[in-house]
């Protein structure tokens, strides 16, 4: 069970907790909102889920990411935003696709909240530089996570980060 160490700038909304003896996470709350709608299965894009085609990569990479739902949630935590500043891993030119050229990505562990359940997770992001397409607000978290029953959109979900990896602002 997670403790509260110290309040943030920003009140109630991001705060810093302990999530163990040794580390400690940002807190932030969010709502779920429906994304591209590309990561999870084939879409007007794609004639295949994104993630379905570039998790090999990952894998290969160090990252094994089979024990996550193939699909992001997104998150909104508007009007905070988000920064992944130092993230646990980065993946660099992956070309996952022949329709655009390859990508950049980075991830950082995460744990989302539900109900008073956690779920293990991780903060997916691609590099906005290097994409052409799909572009997300700073104020938007793409999580892959665990299979949460009963998660719809609109529904809110608290989001622990490592503050060594992701900055919150205003």
């Amino acid at each position: 069970m997670s403790t509260l160490v110290q309040m943030a700038t920003l009140p109630s909304v991001a705060r810093t907790v302990r999530t163990d003896l040794e580390k400690e996470s940002i807190l932030v709350s969010g709502v779920v909102v429906e994304g591209h709608r590309v990561a999870s299965g084939p879409s007007k894009e794609y004639p295949y889920g994104s993630l379905e085609r570039q998790k090999p990569f990952f894998k290969a990479g160090g990252l094994d990411l089979d024990r996550f739902f193939l699909g992001t949630l997104n998150i909104s935590i508007a009007p905070l935003r988000f920064e992944m500043v130092r993230p646990a891993y980065t993946f660099r030119q992956i070309a996952w696709t022949n329709l655009h050229p390859p990508e950049d990505f980075s991830f950082s562990l995460c744990t989302v909240r539900f109900i008073g359940r956690e779920y293990k997770g991780c903060v997916y992001y691609p590099h906005p530089e290097t994409k052409i397409r799909h572009f997300q607000s700073p104020s938007l978290i793409e999580v892959l996570a665990e299979f949460i029953p009963h998660l719809v959109y609109g529904r809110r979900v608290e989001l622990l980060l490592d503050p060594e990896e992701i900055h919150i602002t205003k």
